[in-house]
């Protein structure tokens, strides 16, 4: 897989390759990881958990991140949570990566930090953005970060990464906060043919 961004790749190709993507355009984050290729096979179980209210799945799904992690989490600081805008969060009733990372956290010991990075505005649904670059363009400036992160390694979770545009810019916040290095750890991601 990509060392920067998790992408698997058809080949053994080497620890520290890095894709095409990753290559031209480096990401904000300095590696991900995920659970599951978001399929026709994973969608039902991680769709279960976004939008109806299958909370029972969080354990399981927690131990998953554990285990997809285990190259990130011995270096990690903190656990941090890609946020909801309140009034998402008020409309769903709780942050599906909220659990995961609070979950994780008992799991592996690690301190989570809720607060810490916050959606600043409302921001349109990312499913609903048309392309990579309309999804970049959405996230652009939406988070801010608690200055209380320097020098720390930051381990950001989140259910799915499609583009990584999302995580991208809570990266940059998270860095621009004082995070020495901030580590991605997803349920599931889109793996689109090269």
């Amino acid at each position: 897989m990509c060392f920067s961004c998790g992408l698997p790749f058809d080949f053994e190709v080497g620890s520290d390759t890095r894709c095409a993507s990753c290559i031209a355009k480096p990401p904000a984050f300095d590696s991900a990881r995920s659970v599951l290729r978001y399929d026709d096979a994973s969608r039902a179980a991680v769709l279960a958990l976004k939008r109806s209210d299958r909370l029972d799945l969080v354990p399981a799904f927690a131990r998953w991140l554990e285990r997809a992690g285990r190259d990130l989490t011995p270096e990690t600081d903190l656990i941090v949570p890609v946020p909801l805008h309140r009034r998402r969060l008020w409309s769903r009733r709780y942050n599906q990566s909220g659990l995961l990372a609070s979950e994780l956290g008992k799991l592996i010991g690690k301190p989570v930090a809720m607060q810490t990075l916050q959606r600043t505005r409302a921001t349109p649904s990312q499913g609903d953005m048309p392309s990579a670059k309309a999804r970049r363009r959405n996230v652009r400036g939406a988070f801010r970060a608690a200055p209380e992160l320097r020098d720390k390694t930051v381990l950001l979770i989140d259910d799915v990464l499609t583009t990584g545009a999302t995580v991208d810019a809570c990266s940059r916040a998270l860095k621009r906060a004082g995070a020495a290095r901030v580590f991605v750890l997803t349920l599931a991601r889109v793996v689109r043919p090269l």
